[in-house]
């Protein structure tokens, strides 16, 4: 059943979810597949399709994969902040108190959701021109923004990370993936919401994001 969102509410609402996943609720594969197809038909480099969607539901492979979503995150890993990014990310009071809190609960509880979706790409960038770089990238994360706002419009919750990044050649082995050909994009969490009722996030002004003609 498809929630009665207006396209620009599915587009504003489509949270990144933590604290609301219904952990004690399995997810149909049906959905599952029902959101994939959609994630395909995003726009593609040439038309090369390169994608692929790693769906974890088992239970005993939830938990290597949950465990090593625990490992990656207490490496830390990636660049720091900025101060520009900084001022950014704390524009708004209680903002990313907000997140911590909430990436702490998946933490802590991320063994108990009932399904991971890891998207992956066939070749890798490390070392590759900009252009290489682009042309790969943006033949996953159209396909991937599509399958979180399916599953938005299907009761669905998701979260985008990237805590795959310090270990992604151990995930690539757990998931039988051959790490020299296809890189993993990204982890995310899946499940249904307790409720649907999100809100737009709040965020800078337009003025500081918006160039016209020249930056």
């Amino acid at each position: 059943m498809l929630l009665d969102l207006d396209p620009d509410q599915l587009l504003s609402t489509t949270r990144a979810v933590r604290k609301r996943l219904d952990l004690d609720r399995p997810v149909a594969r049906e959905l599952i597949e029902q959101c994939v197809d959609l994630a395909t038909q995003a726009p593609t480099g040439r038309n090369r399709q390169r994608w692929h969607f790693l769906v974890v539901t088992e239970t005993e492979q939830r938990l290597r994969v949950a465990e090593l979503f625990r490992r990656a995150l207490r490496t830390g890993g990636g660049a720091p902040p900025t101060a520009r990014d900084r001022a950014r990310m704390y524009a708004h009071p209680g903002s990313m108190e907000r997140i911590y809190d909430g990436l702490n609960h998946l933490y802590e509880n991320v063994h108990r959701v009932p399904a991971f979706v890891v998207p992956a790409v066939e070749g890798r960038t490390e070392g590759a021109s900009v252009l290489d770089q682009s042309m790969t990238w943006g033949s996953i994360l159209p396909a991937v923004w599509s399958f979180m706002l399916a599953a938005r419009a299907r009761g669905l919750g998701t979260v985008w990370t990237t805590a795959q990044g310090p270990l992604e050649r151990e995930l690539a082995e757990v998931l039988g993936v051959p790490h020299e050909e296809v890189m993993l994009a990204a982890f995310i969490p899946l499940a249904h919401t307790l409720g649907t009722d999100f809100k737009p996030a709040r965020r800078i002004p337009r003025e500081q994001v918006l160039h016209w003609d020249r930056w």
